[in-house]
């Protein structure tokens, strides 16, 4: 029994003794408050362990009996949720629409002497072609045909030059085979405005043919003059600079135009007119002559030759 007394064990029996001892009488002058308190910050790393594995285990035995039911409703809302996305694109296609169909009336309440193809979408660009032509998902279906004119409601972008059943090629006003007749809204100077490689490269075009005394400056507005091709008054362009053609005879005008053709996503195609002879010249289009009874030629008339295919940009 002394070796007990002597023994660690008791020693330790004897401090956890004094410690509980002394917990109570401190208890017992606090109310109890104190105590409560010291084991609830013992304990709580304990409870805390407890709860967060008693949820998961709550969580795992919920997904296992109602695994069937989660899958069903989560399947359920997959297919909400597809016929949601679908709602929006067709509402957002319908919107598109009905602007298009705003912008076609608008032309042709301008523009009423002209019929136009239904609105035309760019389904395709041509690869490696500097001069940015591309092809929509209209065709001679439509009344399309090979020289009609391509237009949005901010200006020309060019002409149709490879047209099968249900799609046609455009061909831009980069491409030097295509040449518009225009003036500048502020002096009425005329001249013709037509691409060219080095300018198709910095998305701009050519105003050629300008009398040297013209009073042509940049910032002038460029618009069509009217040629038969082309409505009177559409928008082409501002010019950027004017210089002197190296001859000495003319002047010539660079012009950023009114549609950039390389980001466009609509166009609309005026169908049914007659090429103008100019356009015809430089699109190597036939020019056939009008002859009296007695051969005599008239007035030339300039049609679209719509045996022959147009050369490709």
């Amino acid at each position: 029994m002394r070796e007990f007394f002597h023994s660690v064990r008791f020693k330790i029996l004897v401090a956890l003794m004094a410690v509980l001892l002394g917990m109570m009488i401190y208890s017992v002058t606090t109310g109890g408050y104190a105590s409560a308190n010291f084991f609830e910050r013992i304990l709580e790393p304990v409870q805390s362990l407890s709860a967060g594995v008693s949820e998961k285990v709550s969580t795992s035995l919920d997904m296992l009996i109602n695994a069937e039911k989660y899958y069903n409703e989560n399947k359920q809302l997959k297919s909400q949720l597809g016929e949601l996305y679908n709602d929006i694109i067709d509402y957002d296609r319908l919107l598109e629409e009905n602007a298009e169909l705003r912008v076609m009336l608008e032309l042709k309440e301008e523009y009423s002497d002209y019929s136009f193809s239904p609105p035309a979408s760019v389904i395709a660009r041509t690869t490696n072609d500097p001069y940015a032509s591309f092809t929509v998902d209209q065709g001679s279906d439509c009344g399309i045909t090979p020289g009609d004119p391509v237009v949005t409601k901010n200006g020309i972008v060019g002409v149709c030059y490879d047209v099968s059943p249900a799609t046609c090629k455009v061909r831009t006003l980069f491409s030097p085979k295509t040449a518009v007749g225009v003036y500048t809204v502020r002096t009425k100077v005329e001249g013709i405005a037509e691409g060219g490689y080095d300018l198709a490269k910095d998305g701009k075009i050519r105003m050629s043919y300008i009398s040297k005394e013209a009073d042509i400056i940049p910032g002038d507005v460029v618009v069509t003059s009217g040629s038969t091709n082309y409505p009177a008054g559409q928008l082409i362009g501002v010019v950027e600079t004017v210089a002197m053609e190296t001859s000495g005879l003319s002047k010539y005008a660079v012009l950023i135009p009114a549609e950039d053709p390389r980001t466009l996503t609509g166009v609309f195609v005026i169908t049914g007119y007659t090429l103008d002879e100019v356009t015809a010249v430089k699109t190597g289009q036939e020019i056939p002559e009008n002859t009296d009874d007695n051969g005599v030629a008239g007035d030339a008339s300039v049609t679209n030759n719509n045996d022959e295919k147009v050369d490709e940009p």
